[in-house]
């Protein structure tokens, strides 16, 4: 079962009264046969263990046999305590010393640059880059490769993100180096997240975004995600913001099976239904209060969807993501505007919208009020809510998110037969 994955690798040891440890401390360091990355530790007995280097135990028969002045009996230490100097070591650095001991003479300055200095964690599971350790001495050494780095970063599973070869064509994203199972399991916000890390990307740049949609108030509304992926918004919407219940659509199988994982993980299961296809076939039509449209870099083609899925009556308000290309010329400089400041009040906010945002975001609401009039036949307002900026992909490109609420306008002036009296309990 899982418990057993999760327990320390035991390492060997000998095993001595306390009184004589410090004897055969200097003596296995004098014999370099001490291991240095873990603690003396005290063991049951009242004895103390002296971690010492596996790939010298035979050696150890030898010490027996020169009679140390000490008794001392082979051990396991099933805990062990990370050394001080190993707690210190960064993992890069820990990693490139666990490969230089594994490969001994054969080590060499092209396979130092090899070494990967950064790295994704996802749980136990860790995703290298796509060109670490690939020279050909790496691959020679078979599982003992992934096993020694795995274990020297503190990991269970190992994958490797695919080569991008020059025709733009993808080989295979991720594979597998060393475990089975290619799910792993983030949490966010407090929700849940799985995916098979093979065939889905988690995409931690939208963290702020999702905690926004999180804090909306969305009480006894109907949302429709039209990109849900593996849930990213579709989660926060239902846990988070009280929606009483969501369409999600999305066309890839792979991010299919791990939204359906993910909403039962979050147990919002029951108030979800899972639209597998292309959104612009979507037989869903005046359901939708609200209408999540996040894809980059446009969600454009998604437009005359969300226009269909809204209300008729009463309209609801859409979240319209898209990549906006700003151009420094006069503008404030670089950087600045990719987060709102931190309790900066509104006034500074709004001050720091780009005019290029702001004329996309009303390039945006008339196309908008176009669709909808075109498609219902009378007309409809729309109105800029917030503009949000979520990050920026270059010094002059920004993921926004354009929150336009949308709403018929009622007819001027009923006739004086049928005064209009809107039913409050909206039957």
């Amino acid at each position: 079962g899982m418990e057993t994955m999760d327990a320390p690798i035991p390492i060997p040891a000998l095993a001595t009264e306390p009184r004589f440890a410090q004897r055969l401390r200097e003596h296995l360091e004098a014999e370099q046969l001490l291991d240095k990355r873990y603690q003396l530790q005290e063991v049951p007995g009242g004895r103390m263990a002296l971690p010492v280097l596996e790939e010298k135990l035979s050696l150890l028969t030898l010490l027996e046999d020169r009679r140390v002045s000490s008794p001392c009996a082979p051990s396991l230490l099933q805990d062990p305590i990370p050394s001080r100097a190993l707690r210190r070591q960064t993992p890069a650095r820990r990693l490139r010393d666990e490969l230089r001991r594994l490969l001994g003479e054969s080590w060499s300055e092209e396979l130092e640059r090899d070494v990967p200095q950064a790295w994704q964690r996802h749980g136990d599971l860790v995703m290298l880059s796509e060109d670490s350790l690939r020279a050909a001495p790496w691959e020679q050494l078979g599982p003992v490769l992934w096993e020694t780095v795995a274990s020297a970063l503190g990991a269970r599973r190992l994958a490797r993100r695919g080569r991008v070869l020059p025709g733009g064509m993808r080989s295979p994203s991720v594979t597998l180096l060393l475990g089975q199972d290619p799910w792993v399991e983030h949490v966010d916000n407090g929700i849940r997240y799985t995916f098979d890390v093979t065939k889905c990307m988690f995409s931690p740049g939208n963290i702020t975004e999702k905690l926004r949609v999180a804090s909306l108030p969305c009480a006894g509304e109907v949302l429709v995600d039209l990109y849900a992926g593996i849930g990213y918004f579709t989660l926060p919407y239902l846990v988070h913001a009280a929606a009483a219940f969501a369409h999600a659509c999305e066309w890839n199988s792979h991010a299919v099976e791990a939204l359906r994982r993910n909403l039962v993980l979050n147990g919002v299961q029951d108030r979800c239904r899972v639209h597998h296809g292309d959104n612009r076939e979507l037989e869903l039509r005046d359901v939708a209060d609200r209408v999540n449209l996040g894809l980059i870099p446009s969600s454009e083609e998604g437009w005359p969807v969300a226009c269909r899925v809204l209300k008729k009556a009463t309209g609801g308000v859409l979240h319209i993501h898209h990549n906006v290309e700003s151009f420094p010329a006069g503008s404030s400089p670089d950087g600045e505007a990719q987060h709102p400041v931190e309790g900066g009040g509104k006034e500074k906010q709004r001050a720091r919208i780009r005019p290029e945002w702001e004329r996309w975001a009303e390039a945006t609401a008339s196309r908008i009020q176009g669709l909808l009039a075109e498609l219902h036949g009378q007309s409809w307002s729309t109105s800029i809510l917030h503009i949000e900026a979520v990050k920026s992909y270059a010094p002059h490109v920004h993921h926004l998110v354009l929150d336009l609420e949308c709403r018929p306008t009622l007819p001027t002036e009923p006739t004086a037969s049928s005064p209009i009296t809107p039913d409050p309990t909206g039957r």
